[in-house]
């Protein structure tokens, strides 16, 4: 979850570390720091809080050397501090790490029989502490840190700089994501491929277990067992743009207008071929399919459970959804007749991944869901779908939820056509459906001035509800989510049908509840809970269409228009009020809408 870069360049190297950092910075945010080798002398500098420290300490305080290390941090062990931020630096050594060092206790044990005692409260100081060590033993710089690397247990993606050394970085992964860019003369690592975009767009992701020494000259790479091994040097087309705010205030914002736009590329993906027809070249066979297992986290969660009613109610199939972190240590019996299905935007989700190694050997296939195509678990999956959705920034979910749903709609369509669940009419008429929903999404934003006077109102209140049925429950979790996540206030998503079997209790004049209510074969039902909510001084956000918001009569305290939707994947045009109320109201309050407290965008360890 946090961010690393490194460079060994011709130029000062602590500017282009913290433009890569800026890159980086969704991925935590808690302090960040820099190290780099000048005269043949290591030093660094580190601040608390965002990025923006760094650059003013860097300015009173500059940082000179073309080689350096670079980290923005989200907090596991030891609290946010200035002495707790990365580079971790003893002795000889400096290190950057994303993940955690499970066994560094016994590692500190250890080091402390050798009189080594550490500074600070994290783990990762522990692997600066062990290499030094190992120096002081007599071993070269690059022995040094494969001894280390050897010692340790747990997910890492590791970085480290040496005093004396202008020409080295060593970087290792296991667990959690790193990769090496290829330069004129110079060479650099980062997280992903956006933080190198403005560098390099030559690439060579590191494997699971490999380790990677890193000159000037180039790199040579070495496996999990410390052999050499040749890895790909591959282009990436990445957008150096893509991290721009691109005039709007936020990247939410943005992300959330980019969504008309984007989810067309991924219908014209997924549904191109001239019969209109779910074109996806997966050689999935779904008509030998018992069961579909859909596994993720957060967001990506919500999306499987929009997508279980799609699954189960179009094509005939019988759908389970786990969280990650309770799929894997929970040990379900996975058949051959099973395919098991991992969603995650960044790919390196790092409980999904664990969830989809479990399945390996058990399940029929395996197949993931992802954003970016040289992700861990889109490497590891037999089948991999794009979401087409581009890098996104901002750290609560938008166009990538919906890029997702559209996703899983094309294979619930796929999954229809193989099980021979609908004839050609129907399933023509659920593909056009679903060929409109980048225009619903359009015509939805239409409706953010309204929702931002009304998140003007839901600012100042503590707590919501959000009420849905069918596939708009999960829709009603996520807007819970999104509310919680970006402005702080307590939200809690809930079936309405489950309204008076106890969360009732806490409706009152100060209770706002957001219903979610297309005029569908259910919307009589979620009517009569919203007078249940009203006869109790319940306030009322309807969102629906105008033909709805006309039948439900009076007694609301805002309605919410939206174009009619009459098709079972309208969540995804329903999901756009969801996103403008969380954001506006957030904004309202003045909370920082990028980047919430605790939160980080790639959650890489468990």
């Amino acid at each position: 979850m946090c961010g690393i870069v490194g460079v060994l360049g011709h130029h000062q190297a602590a500017p282009i570390l913290v433009e890569g950092l800026k890159r980086l910075e969704y991925r935590g945010y808690d302090s960040a720091g820099i190290a780099t080798i000048h005269d043949g002398h290591l030093d660094r500098r580190r601040a608390l809080g965002k990025l923006v420290n760094l650059s003013d300490l860097l300015v009173h305080d500059p940082l000179a050397g073309t080689a350096g290390i670079g980290h923005t941090r989200w907090a596991t062990h030891g609290a946010a501090t200035t002495r707790n931020a990365h580079p971790h630096a003893r002795g000889k050594v400096a290190v950057v790490h994303n993940g955690i060092i499970e066994n560094y206790r016994e590692l500190r044990a250890f080091l402390a029989d050798k009189q080594v005692v550490p500074e600070t409260e994290t783990d990762t100081e522990t692997v600066a502490m062990l290499c030094d060590w190992f120096i002081g033993q007599g071993q070269a710089p690059v022995e040094a840190a494969l001894s280390t690397i050897s010692r340790l247990e747990g997910a890492y993606a590791l970085c480290f700089l040496f005093d004396g050394e202008e020409d080295l970085i060593v970087a290792a992964r296991k667990g959690s994501p790193l990769a090496v860019g290829w330069g004129e003369g110079e060479m650099y690592v980062g997280s992903d491929a956006l933080a190198l975009a403005p560098m390099t767009d030559e690439i060579t992701y590191l494997e699971e277990g490999d380790i990677a020494v890193v000159t000037r000259a180039g790199a040579r790479f070495l496996d999990a067992d410390q052999q050499p091994v040749e890895r790909l040097r591959r282009r990436v087309s990445v957008d150096a743009k893509a991290a721009d705010k691109g005039g709007y205030r936020h990247f939410m914002a943005k992300e959330i207008a980019e969504q008309s736009s984007v989810l067309a590329d991924a219908v014209e993906y997924y549904l191109s071929s001239a019969e209109g027809r779910a074109a996806i070249e997966t050689g999935l066979d779904f008509s030998q399919v018992d069961r579909l297992v859909m596994v993720a986290c957060g967001t990506a969660s919500l999306a499987c459970h929009t997508a279980k009613y799609w699954f189960e109610q179009i094509a005939g199939i019988p759908v389970e959804v786990d969280i990650a972190s309770e799929f894997r240590y929970r040990e379900p019996p996975i058949s051959d007749r099973t395919i098991a299905l991992f969603v995650s935007q960044s790919g390196e989700t790092a409980d999904t991944l664990a969830a989809l190694r479990y399945c390996v050997g058990k399940a029929g296939r395996i197949v993931s869901i992802v954003n970016v195509a040289e992700s861990s678990i889109a490497r590891e999956s037999d089948v991999a779908l794009p979401i087409l959705a581009g890098p996104e920034i901002g750290v609560a979910s938008t166009k990538a939820f919906t890029c997702q749903l559209v996703v899983l709609a094309a294979l619930a369509l796929q999954a229809t056509r193989q099980r021979g669940a609908r004839d050609d009419a129907a399933l023509a008429t659920l593909e056009g459906q679903l060929r409109q929903m980048p225009g619903y999404v359009a015509d939805a934003m239409t409706c953010e001035d309204q929702i931002r006077d009304i998140s003007k109102e839901l600012a100042q209140f503590e707590d919501a509800i959000f009420l849905g049925r069918g596939a708009m429950y999960p829709l009603a979790l996520e807007g819970a989510l999104k509310l919680k996540e970006i402005s702080y206030i307590h939200a809690e998503g809930c079936a309405s049908g489950e309204l008076k079997h106890g969360p009732i209790a806490l409706i009152d004049s100060d209770m706002p509840v957001i219903t979610l209510a297309p005029r569908d074969n259910r919307f009589d039902k979620i009517v009569s809970n919203m007078q249940e909510v009203m006869a109790r001084g319940g306030k009322i956000v309807m969102i629906s269409d105008a033909q709805g918001i006309e039948e439900a009569g009076e007694g609301t305290w805002h309605r919410v228009a939206l174009p009619r939707v009459d098709s079972p994947f309208a969540p995804i045009a329903y999901a756009v009020p969801i996103q403008l109320l969380a954001y506006h109201t957030a904004v309202a309050k003045g909370t920082d809408v990028d980047q919430p407290r605790n939160l980080a965008k790639s959650v890489t360890v468990e």
